[in-house]
């Protein structure tokens, strides 16, 4: 089996290619094909990657190309890990929108809507190459914003594109741990948009166990999400927030945050990973343990500025472990062979969410099978989640319809609705600032 990784020149490939190893089960992948833009980066993880196969002559076999159209003919699975802009995109993104005073993260607010912008186009194009070259492909997209690029790839791919996020997985196998549940035999009630979602139940054995979660502070003091929210907002939510709702719920404190901080996020991963690429192109580089070491300190600083405005402490040593690389390869193995399971994935709405039509990707658990991932019916949503969600989406509307139309008095109406840019005037500068930085958003006119 093929699968094909855009983006192959990703810091994060070789958490791919690392869980593809050791398995030898009928319809494994065989075949990987790194595509990227930048043939440097490809060369260095490729060395990376040949370091993880050596001594395994199972290994799935690895070519690289920067031929878009190569890389997609014959693939059984595409994985979507793109940055267009690149990771001086992601810093230029913050620090516009810090310098209105508004949240500049990848995802949320303005940043995620300026990546937005410059993402969409570039995610429609491989959608409808896709589709041309290689119809019976399924693709798997973590491209950021991961919500709304799978519904811009939807509308040309349909269900044949699935989005996924180690977000929620990663707080789920939290609170089953702080209950003292294997998270492999709990059951998630998750439910929002990408980075923006609840739990709002963990059932074992058809026993919601998250009431009592709720009702011990102490608990609620022990994991992640129970010091960057503070115990008595989840008591007061009733329900335990994806670590993103941070930006919203402390929005302010956040803010201050990363203004005070020595380097935006981007910065930070933009300068670490240039001295990777830079020690892993030597001839005689140890590659792999220069991207170990290099990953180590990414994850251990992750979300560093929230947890700084929360007093939430230094990330525990379980929480550095990652993730997506294994909800994306129990997707291909579901698929590929039909071992069906449970993962929380972003798909077409089809009625899941009543607030919600029936082509809103939402982030919700899906079943999954040889036919795809099909969405559980969930309860209806709280009142107070309600309300950003239909915010939230309203955006990403208004960003694919600029995207689609090229109009500037759009892109406006994007960040001016957005709840964490609260006016029109910065909205306005927003795109002043944003098109005057990124040669990708000279579309809008």
């Amino acid at each position: 089996m093929r699968l094909t990784i855009l983006g192959g020149g990703g810091f994060r490939v070789p958490l791919v290619y690392g869980a593809l190893l050791g398995d030898r089960a009928e319809g494994r992948v065989t075949r990987v094909v790194l595509h990227d833009l930048d043939a440097g980066r490809l060369s260095a993880v490729a060395r990376v990657l040949a370091e993880q196969a050596a001594g395994d002559p199972d290994a799935p076999e690895v070519t690289v190309t920067t031929d878009l159209d190569e890389a997609l003919r014959g693939a059984d699975f595409v994985f979507s890990a793109i940055r267009v802009g690149g990771l001086e995109g992601r810093a230029a993104d913050e620090r516009v929108a810090l310098a209105q005073g508004v949240l500049g993260q990848e995802t949320v607010g303005a940043g995620g809507i300026a990546y937005g912008l410059r993402t969409v186009p570039v995610a429609v194009d491989i959608a409808r190459r896709v589709a041309r070259l290689a119809p019976d492909a399924w693709v798997i997209n973590f491209t950021n914003p991961a919500g709304l690029v799978t519904e811009a790839m939807s509308r040309h791919l349909g269900d044949r594109v699935i989005g996924i996020c180690d977000s929620p997985v990663g707080l789920g196998r939290r609170i089953a741990k702080v209950l003292g549940a294997n998270p492999r035999e709990a059951w998630i009630d998750y439910v929002g948009l990408n980075h923006l979602g609840w739990v709002r139940g963990l059932r074992v054995a058809g026993r919601d166990e998250l009431p009592r979660l709720l009702a011990d502070p102490a608990l609620l003091g022990s994991f992640e999400e129970g010091r960057l929210f503070g115990p008595q907002w989840l008591q007061s939510l009733g329900a335990v927030p994806n670590e993103y709702l941070h930006y919203y719920y402390f929005n302010r404190e956040t803010v201050r945050a990363y203004q005070r901080a020595e380097k935006t996020r981007g910065a930070f991963l933009r300068d670490q990973q240039a001295g990777f690429y830079e020690e892993a192109a030597r001839p005689d580089a140890a590659a792999l343990a220069a991207w170990e070491r290099t990953r180590a300190e990414r994850e251990a600083t992750y979300m560093a500025e929230n947890r700084d405005a929360a007093g939430a402490g230094e990330r525990e040593e379980d929480d550095l472990s990652g993730g997506y690389e294994k909800v994306a390869l129990a997707l291909m193995r579901a698929i590929a062979r039909d071992e069906r399971t449970t993962l929380i994935l972003n798909v077409r709405n089809r009625g899941t969410l009543s607030v919600l039509d029936a082509e809103a990707v939402v982030e919700v658990p899906c079943l999954v099978d040889a036919n795809g991932a099909h969405p559980v019916a969930a309860a209806p949503l709280p009142g107070h989640a309600i309300g950003l969600v239909c915010a939230v989406k309203a955006v990403e509307r208004e960003v694919l319809s600029a995207a689609e139309s090229g109009s500037r008095t759009t892109a406006v109406k994007a960040f001016a609705l957005h709840p964490l840019v609260d006016s029109v005037a910065v909205a306005h500068a927003l795109v002043d600032g944003y098109t005057a930085v990124h040669p990708g958003l000279a579309y809008l006119s």
